[in-house]
């Protein structure tokens, strides 16, 4: 069987463990939706920067993922970047970080290492790859002190606090490439008469803590931005919808659950029109939800 029906196998059992957090089933649901979605200039854009470090370097190149969660950032990034690297994978949540390194077993070509550091092949490109269980909210400066060419992260900034963001980019010293950034705009189709409200309490929930202190939020990439200029970065955005149809029935029907989830949590809607969303969201044609990539490069 061919490897790439074997990792989406994997995925698929996968989905029946539930983690502390994100769910390992969330987590794969998104995977395909998520690696469509980046914006594929800014993301060739990094793939040649870390090409011209290994060539002039001539050596690995070196990736800290933040809130790596099952390591699907790493499986969009690496078959694109130089032959070799080195990943260093940070989540608080060990059984994410397990779950991570089971999920690029199961991905790879080739596993030549299996202790503390995992190393394998995959497209003839041998990735090392590091775990780092850490509490981002405490140590980001820490991390951000370790020897790297890219900072990078996936669906991340819009969970942390406008404080914590400012921390970070305060420390931040070398580029950083961040995709799939919440911005707080959906479209459902066909339209539902509860659209606008539902929303509208779904960012009431967005802006609740998540750990870092009060959630920026959809307004996580604009404050980036921002401050990053501030100190002298060369900042890039572009979007990245998801853009979902019925072809990722689950995906979908997981989306709404969820958006239900976290609006009744709020208490701003009655249980009958939140019910009333969700019976017509898991069949929806079609779901847009907006996100922004973000390239920020050191400043020469």
């Amino acid at each position: 069987m061919p490897q790439e029906t074997l990792f989406h196998e994997y995925l698929n059992d996968f989905t029946e463990t539930k983690m502390t957090g994100f769910s390992a089933e969330w987590l794969a649901l998104r995977e395909p939706a998520d690696h469509r979605a980046r914006d594929q200039a800014l993301q060739n854009n990094i793939c040649e920067q870390l090409a011209t470090v290994a060539r002039t370097e001539e050596r690995a190149v070196r990736l800290i993922d933040l809130g790596c969660g099952s390591g699907s950032n790493l499986r969009a990034l690496a078959t694109r970047l130089p032959a070799q690297q080195h990943w260093t994978l940070v989540d608080y949540d060990p059984l994410l970080l397990a779950a991570a390194r089971a999920a690029l077993v199961a991905w790879a070509d080739q596993v030549l290492s299996n202790e503390s550091t995992l190393t394998i092949r995959k497209s003839e490109k041998t990735i090392e790859i590091e775990f780092a269980q850490v509490d981002l909210s405490q140590d980001i400066e820490r991390v951000l002190a370790w020897p790297a060419d890219l900072i990078t992260a996936a669906a991340f900034f819009d969970l942390v606090a406008e404080p914590w963001l400012i921390r970070f980019c305060q420390a931040l010293r070398v580029t950083l490439y961040t995709v799939l950034t919440y911005d707080g705009n959906e479209q459902w189709l066909p339209a539902h008469i509860a659209d606008t409200s539902i929303l509208k309490a779904f960012h009431a929930h967005q802006k609740t803590d998540k750990g870092f202190g009060v959630a920026a939020g959809p307004d996580a990439a604009l404050i980036m931005q921002r401050e990053l200029t501030a100190r002298g970065f060369q900042v890039a955005l572009a979007p990245s919808p998801w853009k979902i149809d019925q072809t990722e029935a689950a995906f979908m029907r997981a989306l709404a659950t969820g958006s239900a989830t976290a609006v009744r949590e709020t208490g701003l809607l009655n249980t009958q029109e939140v019910e009333q969303w969700l019976t017509a969201r898991v069949t929806a044609q079609h779901c847009t939800v907006g996100h922004w990539d973000i390239l920020a490069t050191v400043a020469k």
